[in-house]
């Protein structure tokens, strides 16, 4: 059965296996050897007085050894002793003192012999010395009086224990007493202060002594120390407390631990320095301790001799102390003796070899025995430190030790030589697997053994030839080493040893396997307190190996906590906290190799907020403020923001006071007179800004004057006869002082006045009355508090109260730029006449009438208004071919002037609207007619319209245009010559002198025989527009329920149309939203109706007017919404009337029963009679006039009917929706 090994691929692990290969190789115990001494007590065995001792003593050989002791030097018969036992099959002592021995009378040297026939080893001088941890003596302790800035050192002396005691100094409450550069503790156990403070009164200063083996605590009584102060304090340069002197000497050994003090008085505290002469601190073994007065240096060795000195510095002055180091050394092995194993007749050598300082003495024993006392042996030559071997023969066989020893220590070591006639043996198991990673180096065991030393050959493959060259590395245990093993390296080798007296093989297999990696590692993570982060670890390994995946945190295992997710290749942490910030680590584990990638985590938070606040060098207008920043949650503090709290105004009111660097931690703060401060300060970092420190200790200033006078002092005058002084009071913590007051002054400007002056208390205004109209003044506001006055205050220009203007501007006069803008002018009023500020003119203009129409209508006045003192100003969005009348007005700040003169103006013909409206009737064969209405804005004289038409075949596209010239009094035209079953688009627009207008289209479809078509229709699409909104209104024809949408867009674009979509069957919309001064273009289409549109119509929003103030009375909605209103009380009163003087039903309500209109239902009375005169499609259209509904009604309405009827277009649209044609005589100006 083959048995599997795996071989580590690290540096330390190698090390290890080659030590393990090399145990192997001890003589066999089956064959006979000399005793080896395998486990032994230590050279200095300190014991616990209370527990049973132990003396190890363990030792192997062939036949197995029998063990004695030796007492200081004298056999040990353990026989004779009832207290003392020796284990079985072995050597170790057990020295019972828990059953009444006592481990006082066991102290002394110990040594171990293990002897058998072949020699006798021995063990080091064991010395056994039980642990002491003895009372302090009783001393009468003298209270310590110390003056203030002194010097003192409170001495420990604790009783010598075995091993030496750990000491430290505590209070009653078994607390530790704070440290610092100041007070510190010496090697000794003294406790030492550079200078006591008035804080380092206390009655407890107790030293305690711990020793550990005993396990017990040893207390010294309390001292007590008192500072008394004196004034001044006297500063004092540094004087060396320990060591004394200007120079000292140290003597350590060599690989110990090197520790230099040096602890210096003074006032202030000194600072310590080390360095060495003519050399450096060892890197990477030097370590500062106590506040940098220790040195250590750990290591040591003979290269650290030499001289440190320490220097202790303060402001003023300094002292040194020089150290002269020198370093001894205890015995250690260059060469320690081996065991020799020989055959008879070869010859051999033992060599031990040792250095040390001074340098220590070798001698040899045999088999315990000074050598030159020992059996003669002829085959043996003692030369110094080696001993030589010759024919060796099987008597030769012996245990030699050798001692090198020197004035600090001892060395002993034991070898034998073990004479032996042994044919080659392979300890190593047959057919053993070894699995290694690619690129590692394969280590192939081949232990041995055999007397004489066999010589060992390695051969790939059961025939294959001697391996030879650098690819391979030969150790002398018989390991094959290949230094990089790949994957051609795998296969079977066999191992043959052989001497004169026999030859042996054994054969290893070998695979090689592919490494582990980590091909997504870890990444370093920043994250907010509470958040969630995730770090990654994807593998990728050898498809025959099975990893584990393992995370740790700061090298240890990961927290039992349910907030961590531990994934198939990722690490996942929920609601991060503090504690989870350090290094986390994905460590990958097979069972041949290992890797292991990390990442840091970084927690960040707010920062803690500061703490301790200090105020120090309080002065009347300054005051120091420190403090101690807290953590700063690994984001670093960028600013410190210090606020303050006035406890004496502004109780609970924390108010800005400055800000400082992250760096900072005192700054000096500018105080106000008669405030009573407290101070907080705010940590900032880039999470944000901390919860505010604990307030500091409250400082009250003294009271003073004002320093500052109030701010924002104006004179504006609310009537034409006073003047209101106005000025913003001081705040509370700039009053300085109680009793604040304000002295309110003011004289007239430019007249030889005294200045008039009055007190009043803390407000904020003065009214002077009877001033003259609109003066300027000069006006001063002065504080002033029961300790006196502020600095003389500035003066500043105020001005008593307007009045309304007295003159209009004149010389009016109107320059018409085209026709739609005018331009204005006037002459200045004097400024004397403005009795106020000149605040700008207000021109009002308005249409009077349409000189194309000759109709007047309702008055829209508008008004601009031009700031300053200017004297013309341009009229936008006027109408083409109208009379307009104007007059400007001055503005002060009361209000306006009287108006100038109305000045008339005429704008010049532009260019026309759309035609009102395009229908298109009587289809035939070949012939269509036309109906147009003329434009609802002309904007001059009509010259002539313009048709253009074309047809448009099945693929929408267009054919030959036709333009037709038709004279302005012209309404209809019948077009004939068509192509049956034809569609034709048209294009229709009117002109003036001036050019021609936008136009409307329409399409329409010449019928394919006598049989009249019905298909839908939208036309007379007309819009009136306002400033950002157009009202859309047009008429339909074709069947009921028509969804109807509007299109738009900026006329003379190329973007898309936008759509909006009309609600329910209204054939009416409100564009919203335009932009001012802007041509847009509309159509209207119904949904489902594929293709089918109106014809496009143009129409401009009005101009944004500067300051357009509108009355509302004069406007055409409201005026159009007032006839609305009236006109629904007049049906409500007319079916009324019907209703009492017919009482009956009309035969068309059985229809109305029949065939309810969802859409009017809402209407009707519980009775119905409101929808008795609605009637359905294909009946006969009712006739809807002013003379029907006189005829039909009784005598009694004859009164009401005479009122002139109003029907907005609005209403008038509905009626007609719902198949009324609608023709009443009288109408309503818009």
């Amino acid at each position: 059965m083959m048995k599997k090994m795996s071989i580590p691929t690290s540096k330390t692990s190698l090390v290890l296996f080659l030590c393990q290969i090399i145990s192997a190789l001890d003589v066999p115990l089956d064959l006979s050897q000399p005793p080896t001494i395998t486990q032994q007590s230590p050279k200095d065995y300190i014991v616990d007085p209370r527990e049973n001792i132990v003396i190890q003593c363990e030792a192997k050989g062939k036949p197995p050894p029998s063990f004695s002791w030796t007492r200081n030097g004298t056999h040990f018969d353990i026989d004779k002793d009832a207290q003392v036992t020796m284990k079985p099959n072995s050597g170790t002592l057990v020295i019972n003192i828990m059953n009444g021995g006592k481990a006082e009378a066991y102290e002394g040297v110990y040594q171990c012999t293990a002897r058998n026939e072949r020699g006798a080893a021995i063990s080091n001088n064991i010395v056994i010395r039980p642990s002491r941890s003895p009372l302090w003596t009783k001393e009468k302790l003298e209270p310590n009086h110390v003056r203030e800035g002194d010097s003192l050192v409170l001495h420990c002396r604790p009783p010598v224990g075995l091993p030496p005691p750990i000491i430290f100094w505590m209070d009653n409450a078994f607390q530790r007493l704070p440290q610092s550069e100041r007070v510190s503790q010496g090697l000794n156990g003294d406790l030492y202060f550079s200078n006591v403070q008035p804080e380092d009164t206390r009655e407890d200063y107790i030293c305690y002594a711990r020793f550990n083996h005993t396990q017990t605590i040893q207390q010294k009584q309390p001292i007590s120390v008192k500072v008394f102060s004196t004034k001044p304090v006297t500063e004092r340069q540094p004087v060396l407390l320990t060591p004394t002197g200007s120079t000292s000497t140290k003597v350590e050994l060599r690989g110990n631990v090197l520790l230099l003090e040096c602890i210096a008085a003074g006032l202030p505290t000194p600072v310590i320095r080390w360095i060495k002469e003519g050399g450096e601190l060892p890197a990477n073994r030097t370590f500062f301790e106590n506040f940098k007065k220790t040195l250590k240096i750990i290591d040591v060795s003979e290269a650290d001799s030499g001289n440190y000195k320490c220097i202790a510095r303060n402001t003023l002055g300094s002292v040194h102390h020089v150290i002269s180091v020198t370093v001894k050394a205890a015995p250690y092995w260059i060469t320690a003796p081996r065991n020799l194993v020989l055959s008879p007749g070869e010859d051999g050598t033992l060599i031990c070899r040792a250095n040390g300082n001074p340098k220590p003495s070798i001698s040899w024993l045999a088999n315990g025995v000074p050598i030159a006392i020992a059996p003669e042996d002829p085959s043996r030559r003692v030369d110094g430190d080696t001993i030589i071997f010759s024919h060796v023969q099987e008597r030769s066989s012996a245990v030699y030790q050798c001692n090198a020893s020197n004035e600090y220590g001892y060395l002993l070591a034991n070898a034998f030589v073990n004479v032996l006639a042994e044919p080659p043996r392979i300890l190593t198991p047959a057919n053993k697997l070894y699995q290694v990673i690619a690129d590692s180096p394969a280590l192939l065991d081949c232990a041995y053994f055999g007397s004489p030393k066999p010589e060992i050959e390695w051969f790939k493959g059961v025939k294959g030839s001697i391996l030879r060259g650098n690819e391979y590395v030969f150790h002398d245990n018989g390991t094959l080493e290949i230094p990089v093993a790949q994957k051609n390296s795998a296969g079977t080798y066999t191992c043959v040893a052989r001497n004169e007296l026999g030859k042996i093989q054994n054969e290893v297999q070998l695979e090689i396997k592919d490494p582990t990696m980590i091909i997504k590692q870890p990444e370093y993570k920043v994250i907010q307190r509470y958040g969630q982060v995730s770090f990654e670890c994807i593998i990728k390994h050898d498809s025959t190996l099975l990893p584990t995946v393992t995370w740790l945190k700061d090298n240890d295992e990961l927290p039992d906590d349910e907030r961590f997710l531990v994934g198939k290749d990722n690490l996942t942490i929920m609601n991060v906290t503090d504690k989870d910030d350090g290094t986390y680590t994905c460590i990958v584990n097979t069972t041949l190799d290992s890797v292991s990638a990390s990442a840091v985590l970084t927690v960040v938070a707010r920062p803690n907020p500061p703490f301790d606040l200090e105020l120090t060098g309080q002065l009347e207008r300054s005051v120091d403020l420190s403090w101690i920043p807290g953590d700063e949650n690994n984001s670093p503090i960028t600013s410190f923001v210090i606020e303050f709290e006035d406890a004496l105004h502004e109780p609970g009111v924390w108010r800005y006071q400055t800000e400082v660097p992250g760096t900072q931690t005192t700054v000096q703060l500018k105080l106000s007179p008669y405030v009573n401060y407290s101070f907080r300060v705010i940590a900032v970092n880039r999470i944000g800004r901390s919860q505010p420190s604990e307030p500091s200790e409250q400082y009250l200033t003294k009271s003073a004057s004002p320093d500052e006078n109030p701010a924002n002092v104006q004179g504006i005058g609310s009537e034409p006869d006073n003047l209101v002084i106005t000025w913003e009071p001081l705040k509370g913590f700039q009053s300085n002082g109680p009793g604040l007051q304000y002295k309110v002054s003011w004289r007239q400007k430019d007249v030889d006045d005294e200045w008039t002056s009055v007190i009043v208390a803390n407000v904020s205004k003065y009214i002077v009355s009877g001033t003259p109209t609109f003066v300027p003044y000069e006006v001063k506001v002065q504080a002033l508090n029961d300790l006196g006055y502020a600095p003389e205050p500035s003066e500043v220009i105020g001005h008593s109260g307007e009045d309304l203007p007295m003159v209009a501007p004149g010389n009016v006069q109107v320059h018409v730029i085209n026709s739609t803008l005018a331009k204005v002018y006037w002459d200045p009023v004097p400024l004397k006449t403005v009795r106020g500020h000149l605040q700008g003119y207000k021109v009002y203009y308005w249409k009077v009438q349409s000189l194309s129409r000759r109709s007047r209508r309702h008055v829209e006045k508008k008004i601009l208004t031009f700031r300053g003192n200017k004297t013309f100003g341009m009229l936008p969005g006027l109408e083409p071919y109208s009379s307009y009348k104007l007059n400007v007005r001055v503005v002060n700040g009361k209000g306006e002037g009287p108006a100038s003169p109305d000045k008339v103006f005429k704008t010049p013909e532009g260019v026309p609207g759309s035609p009102s409206f395009l229908k298109i009737t009587n289809p035939t064969l070949d012939s269509l007619t036309l109906e147009w209405g003329s434009p609802t804005h002309p904007n001059g004289v009509l010259t002539s319209y313009t048709l253009k038409f074309q047809p448009i075949n099945n693929t929408h596209e267009l054919g030959p245009l036709v333009e037709i010239r038709i004279p302005a009094n012209e309404s209809s035209l019948i077009l004939k010559n068509l192509n049956y079953s034809t569609r034709y688009k048209f294009y229709f627009n009117a002109q003036t002198s001036v050019g021609a207008g936008s136009q409307i289209t329409e399409e329409a479809v010449t019928i394919m025989d006598e049989v009249q078509p019905l298909y839908p229709r939208i036309r007379n699409v007309t819009t009136a527009a306002a400033e950002t909104y157009a009202n859309i209104s047009w008429e339909y024809e074709g069947p009921d329920h028509a969804n109807f949408y509007v299109e738009y867009g900026v006329a003379g674009s190329k973007e898309d149309w936008k759509k909006e979509i009309v609600n329910g069957s209204r054939s009416f919309f409100v564009l919203k939203g335009l932009t001012p001064g802007t041509a847009y273009k509309v159509r209207v289409g119904a949904e489902g109706l594929s293709g089918f549109r109106s014809s496009e119509d143009v129409f401009e929003t009005g101009p944004a007017m500067a300051s357009r103030q509108v009355d509302i009375a004069t406007q055409g909605w409201f005026i159009g919404l007032m006839c609305a209103v009236a006109l629904l009380i007049l049906i409500l009163l007319i079916v009324c009337f019907i209703r009492r003087n017919k009482g009956g039903k009309y035969p068309v309500k059985e229809k109305e029963d029949a065939h309810a209109d969802p859409e009017i239902q809402p209407m009707k009375e519980d009775d119905g009679t409101f929808g008795e005169y609605r009637d359905r499609a294909g009946a006969a259209t009712s006739q809807i006039t002013e003379d029907t509904l006189s005829s039909s009604l009784q005598p009694s309405i004859t009164a009401v009917t005479q009122f002139p009827v109003c029907l907005p277009h609005m209403m008038r649209c509905f009626f007609e929706e719902k198949g009324y044609r609608v023709s009443l005589g009288k109408k309503c100006n818009f």
